[in-house]
């Protein structure tokens, strides 16, 4: 099987619990995500299957969209509610425009400090496996950019906000570092993710409704495609052609093809029918285009 789909993760589930739980559903084992999310965190998970798994080279550094919420009077030791208490509790809250005007200096790109529990590595080991252990932890600051960051209200003591980020942003860490700004601590109550690079969440299906929609398929001896997302709507920046069965057999055995409604594009889709994407191919010069990822055989 290779195909993409969208998984609204659950909350308390890594991703790789989702991953296991798609493998064993499908009775596929080659299946990869695009982007980890935290166990406390829901939403969009893209998964790749088969021999799509080779289209993550693709989506490393893919923008993300966000909903959630910020709990202030405390921070975390992991940022988030799932941490333990790391500072005294203040009976003092900010006020909403407070709360805006400290949002404020973390759009646009930033040097952000990843959370202590997170998979970043120190000398190739995870630091949330060092700071289990309660050892000390530094993780060096890396650019990221928020393109967004709206602080949509504020009730009681938790802001509901939307944002839009770079690759490799913690949203934990934008809320751990406003609680320090407004010197009242805070972290991360609630996230969810509404988008990963052109994967929305209104493609997304949950681990049950995957379970039934491969259920009805092999009872009505079907392939269950419509779970699927369509691959035309794959890499939406690469354009697509479709190869006839010359092209497609120089392609599926590594060589290079001539595409001359391509001329200007360095990287194209090439197709073999409407949905049976072939490969990720990159211009050579003028018309001639080599398969970088030959994704069928």
């Amino acid at each position: 099987m290779n195909a993409v789909l969208v998984v609204d993760k659950p909350q308390g589930m890594t991703s790789h619990d989702v991953v296991n739980r798609v493998r064993r559903i499908l009775g596929e084992r080659s299946v990869g995500h695009l982007g980890t999310l935290d166990p406390m965190a829901t939403g969009v998970l893209p998964l790749v299957v088969g021999k799509l798994t080779r289209l993550a080279q693709f989506y490393t550094h893919s923008e993300k969209e966000y909903e959630g919420t910020i709990r202030f009077g405390f921070a975390t030791d992991t940022y988030d509610a799932d941490g333990m208490p790391a500072t005294a509790i203040y009976d003092r809250l900010p006020s909403l425009e407070q709360v805006r005007e400290a949002a404020a200096r973390f759009r646009g790109v930033i040097q952000q400090v990843p959370p202590p529990f997170s998979a970043k590595k120190i000398s190739g080991v995870p630091a949330y496996k060092l700071a289990r252990k309660q050892r000390e932890v530094e993780l060096q600051p890396v650019e990221v950019e928020i393109k967004e960051f709206e602080i949509l209200g504020l009730e009681g003591e938790c802001a509901s906000f939307r944002a839009r980020v770079s690759s490799g942003t913690y949203m934990r860490s934008i809320a751990h570092e406003i609680g320090k700004v407004l010197g009242c601590g805070a972290h991360l109550a609630s996230l969810r993710r509404t988008r990963v690079a052109e994967f929305c969440v209104t493609d997304a299906c949950t681990l049950e409704q995957l379970e039934a929609a491969k259920a009805d398929a092999a009872e009505a001896q079907t392939k269950g495609d419509d779970i699927f997302v369509h691959l035309r709507r794959v890499l939406p920046a690469f354009p697509s052609v479709t190869a006839n069965d010359q092209i497609a057999a120089m392609i599926r055995a590594g060589r290079a093809v001539n595409l001359p409604e391509m001329s200007r594009a360095p990287k194209v889709k090439v197709f073999y029918g409407q949905n049976q994407l072939l490969c990720i191919a990159d211009r050579v010069a003028g018309t001639l285009f080599h398969p970088k990822v030959v994704l069928a055989g």
